[in-house]
């Protein structure tokens, strides 16, 4: 969870910087959108690769290398001079730190730690990267409303650094390697070590391959699209750009932070009660209802925002919040059950992959929006069309088994709910 939280607080900083940047540097909202939009991309793309190098080489090293990375990615921020040096070091650096870092980790300590209350513990980590926005958001915005963005990144490396020797110290690869069985297991299992790749299969090889074959299952492609859309509605819109947006109709850059944060304090138990009501409720249904009101919600945000802070937007807050990642424990509950648990971790990698992709996608065309017609009404409705559209699509996934399952040559094991 430590490492969820590091991982989400350069994440969700990258909102609350845009205008110190552009005010210090003269750099336009296309320039400092572009980088986030890179950021994103790389995120997501990374995180199958993440995934299957954690199955080759260790959880322990893998988030040990990315906290190293982020640290490295963000302090170096300190010194940039030109745009080039902003989409190399978010693009690039903080986005592969970042995005090694991305739900697939938790989503891989889940289902090799815990049989019981799977969906609780996929809700709890999920709730991590909501925790890291509560945590540095309001800080990030103070610090660079006041001293200066520099003292931002510089909290952020600061803390990713002082994560690595103790992820060092207390992670393990599986219950194996601790004498234990994961949790909710019979007493009796004996305790067996993480499922390995086929010989001399690299990580990449591993994740193209999952690829591959998991193309062949309409349930895929639906959990694909429908993931792009998350993101696309959460961090490419509301996540970069809602602190502008709010700018825009005169509400003070903390005050928005705050607001944000508080989409954090919200999602917290919006992604731990959606947990625990994917080890009860179809996740199908589950999905369709999170899509169907996030979208009818993004409809109404331009009649919302204003310079204050009043109650129908404050409604709009707490909504939004509970709803922000509860996609997620169904997401990965629908990956492990059609696609079983040996390579669901790599295909939630890819699914996860178009989730940042959308949010890519979204940060791009809003600024983009807003650079062209002067406003964000058009980014908002899109997004709002595009969730309801989502909310349909998942109702055409077929039940648990059913055609579009792929079982990637291994034995499917059905475990307790």
């Amino acid at each position: 969870m430590a490492a969820l939280v590091a991982a989400a607080g350069f994440r969700s900083s990258t909102g609350a910087l845009l205008v110190p940047l552009e005010e210090e540097f003269g750099w336009s909202r296309a320039t400092t959108s572009g980088a986030v939009s890179l950021n994103l991309v790389v995120y997501g793309l990374t995180a199958p690769f993440a995934a299957a190098l954690m199955e080759r080489f260790g959880v322990r090293r893998v988030v040990a290398a990315a906290l190293a990375l982020v640290a490295l990615g963000s302090g170096l921020t300190l010194v940039m001079t030109s745009p080039w040096q902003l989409w190399l070091l978010w693009g690039f650096a903080v986005g592969i730190g970042t995005g090694s870092l991305a739900l697939v980790f938790g989503a891989i300590v889940a289902n090799r730690w815990f049989v019981r209350h799977r969906g609780v513990v996929v809700g709890v980590f999920s709730a991590a990267s909501s925790t890291g926005q509560l945590v540095f958001l309001p800080a990030i915005a103070a610090l660079a409303a006041g001293p200066g963005w520099r003292w931002a990144a510089a909290l952020v490396t600061v803390f990713a650094l002082l994560l690595v020797p103790l992820v060092l110290w207390v992670l393990r690869d599986s219950p194996a390697q601790v004498g234990t069985t994961p949790y909710g297991a019979p007493d009796d299992e004996p305790a067996t070590p993480p499922p390995a790749p086929a010989e001399g299969a690299g990580a990449a090889t591993l994740a193209l391959r999952t690829l591959r074959e998991s193309s062949r299952s309409r349930t895929f492609w639906i959990l694909l699209g429908t993931f792009w859309i998350c993101g696309w509605s959460t961090n490419g819109l509301i996540g970069t750009h809602f602190i502008p947006a709010a700018h825009d109709h005169g509400m003070p850059a903390t005050t928005s932070a705050g607001l944000l944060a508080l989409i954090g304090v919200f999602d917290i138990v919006g992604t731990v009660a959606s947990g625990w009501l994917t080890d009860r409720v179809d996740s199908r249904y589950l999905l369709f209802g999170y899509y169907f009101f996030r979208g009818l919600s993004l409809l109404a945000v331009p009649w919302l925002l204003g310079p204050h802070v009043h109650p129908s937007l404050f409604l709009f807050i707490l909504f939004y919040g509970l709803d922000w990642v509860a996609t997620v424990p169904p997401t990965v509950a629908l990956c492990r059950q059609h696609f079983g648990i040996e390579r669901s971790g790599v295909v939630f990698g890819w699914v996860f992959a178009s989730h940042m992709v959308g949010a890519g996608v979204a940060a791009s065309f809003a600024g983009w929006v807003r650079t062209v017609q002067g406003d964000y009404l058009a980014a908002w409705l899109t997004a709002g069309g595009l969730c309801v559209l989502a909310a349909v699509a998942c109702l055409a996934i077929p039940a648990s088994g059913a055609a579009g399952s792929i079982r990637f040559g291994f034995t499917r094991t059905r475990l307790p709910r």
